[in-house]
């Protein structure tokens, strides 16, 4: 028997079997292979249409099960991760009205400014740990003022998760975690914050049902069941937001653990006891998928833009013919500080942690006399981790206190100038895990219906690829990332 997890992604979708009995990952696939296109009819807009997220999720369902020649009996339940903070509103049919506003849109800045000043910001970091920002409420409210006979016709809005476990079950399900990743959740109370979407003009009863991360959320219906290809009733038992999700595969569930990605954008995860916050202006606060009343566990998340697309534009511009395994090599070569070159890698817009503020990439104190392309590699690497070890820096100053940090093996963390240059200045060490969301959220729903008794045993079978200790060479470390917070504070003026 085996488990099914899904992640929903802008780019594609992934499916994964686990193991019923030990956890252990049998295949993962994703479709489409091509990415999937992004509608945006103008600036700053970003918008997919949720029937192909469910179209691709089936034909990788049916991809997963047929490559692998299993029968569809055989899938016990079905645990879903998906894209954060977008928006997906249906009609009494439970038929999409409009393509889905998804995370990288941008449309509801000012409106999501105007319900906080609304509100007060007392009450909105006292109550939600943030303000409403650009997430779904904001969204929500966008349509109901520039499309009002689309908000007219809406009978419920959800997140881009929810829509998948509707598709699959016929019942529209929400969960406190979602919730809270949309803004709309009052951590005082332990319930949805019903008062900040009556400030909105929305009406509560547009929220679906709402039910624990961890809990039945409905049994793949007779028509979920023809179109997916998964067996008529088995239970759908986890969902949550990708970045929650990524930390839940990495067994980063309690305080002090941090969960840390380096794709095009880098991200910070950290879990804290402390449902207080006091840097709302540049990182999140969300619901963990182990939170509770009674248990607090908050993931505060910290996004830098400019992280992975600054070394991959390094390589194409100036080393294409070189893989990133040769380049990380290569800047092995280069002293820690890189000889004096200093690059700040903010080229990916403005950044939050910055207080919104985004020049540009800067490449600073190059000299042609000294300076190789070796040394650009060793200073992009320095830098990307220099703005992860400021980051932890802002979590720090919001309560948190980092004891370990683990990382998928992505191409950032198998640096190890990258990794070694984070672990030193923290003083904690990163373990690389080979591991996905989706089959995170396949050993979630199994964890969810009994069969493990904990997430560390779900995830048992996965190993530490490897892991990187504090240096001994502290002080040079310090020294070149001095250097660097010297530039980026002159950046910031």
């Amino acid at each position: 028997m085996y488990w099914i997890g899904f992640d929903v992604g802008s780019s594609s979708i992934k499916a994964a079997l686990v193991n019923v009995h030990d956890g252990s990952a049998v295949d993962i696939v994703q479709f489409p292979e091509k990415e999937m296109s992004i509608i945006s009819k103008k600036s700053g807009w970003a918008e997919q249409d949720p029937e192909i997220w469910w179209q691709n999720l089936c034909a990788a369902t049916q991809k997963l099960l047929s490559e692998n020649n299993i029968k569809n009996s055989s899938i016990k339940g079905i645990g879903i991760s998906y894209q954060m903070h977008g928006l997906v509103i249906v009609d009494k049919k439970y038929n999409p009205l409009r393509p889905s506003i998804i995370w990288c849109d941008s449309r509801a800045v000012d409106i999501g400014e105007k319900l906080f000043q609304s509100v007060g910001e007392d009450k909105c970091v006292d109550h939600l740990l943030n303000s409403p920002g650009n997430f779904t409420l904001s969204k929500l409210k966008w349509v109901q003022e520039n499309e009002p006979s689309i908000y007219k016709k809406t009978h419920k809005f959800m997140l881009p998760g929810d829509y998948i476990a509707l598709k699959l079950s016929g019942e529209c399900i929400t969960t406190p975690s979602g919730l809270s990743e949309g803004i709309m959740w009052d951590f005082k109370e332990n319930q949805l914050a019903a008062w900040l979407l009556g400030n909105a003009g929305v009406d509560p009863s547009l929220v679906p049902e709402i039910r624990p991360s961890f809990s039945e959320q409905g049994a793949v219906s007779k028509k979920g069941a023809l179109e997916s290809g998964l067996p008529e009733g088995i239970p759908i038992m986890y969902r949550a937001g990708d970045q929650p999700n990524n930390a839940l595969a990495l067994n980063v569930m309690e305080p002090g653990q941090v969960a840390a990605t380096g794709g095009t954008s880098g991200v910070v995860y950290a879990i804290s006891e402390q449902q207080i916050t006091t840097e709302h202006t540049r990182i999140n606060s969300f619901a963990h998928t182990n939170h509770s009343m009674e248990k607090t566990r908050i993931g505060k998340l910290l996004c830098i833009n400019g992280t992975g697309i600054q070394y991959s534009w390094i390589k194409n511009e100036m080393s294409p013919n070189l893989s990133y395994n040769e380049m990380n090599k290569r800047a092995e070569s280069i002293p820690i500080g890189s000889d004096g070159l200093c690059i700040l890698p903010f080229g990916n817009g403005a950044e939050r942690m910055l207080e919104n503020r985004g020049k540009g990439s800067q490449i600073l104190h190059l000299n042609f006399n000294i300076h190789k392309a070796a040394h650009a590699y060793r200073a992009a690497l320095e830098g990307i981790a220099f703005s992860f070890v400021y980051g932890m820096g802002v979590l720090k100053n919001d309560g948190v206190n980092i004891s370990t940090i683990k990382a998928g093996n992505d191409n950032l963390f198998r640096s190890r100038v990258f990794s070694k240059t984070i672990a030193t200045l923290t003083q904690a060490k990163i373990d690389i895990v080979e591991t996905t969301g989706a089959i995170g959220a396949a050993r979630a729903a199994a964890f969810a219906f009994g069969d493990f008794k904990s997430i560390a045993e779900a995830t048992a079978s996965d190993t530490v690829q490897k892991t990187y200790e504090p240096d001994s060479s502290t002080n040079e470390y310090q020294n070149a990332y001095q250097v660097w917070e010297q530039a980026l504070n002159e950046y910031m003026d």
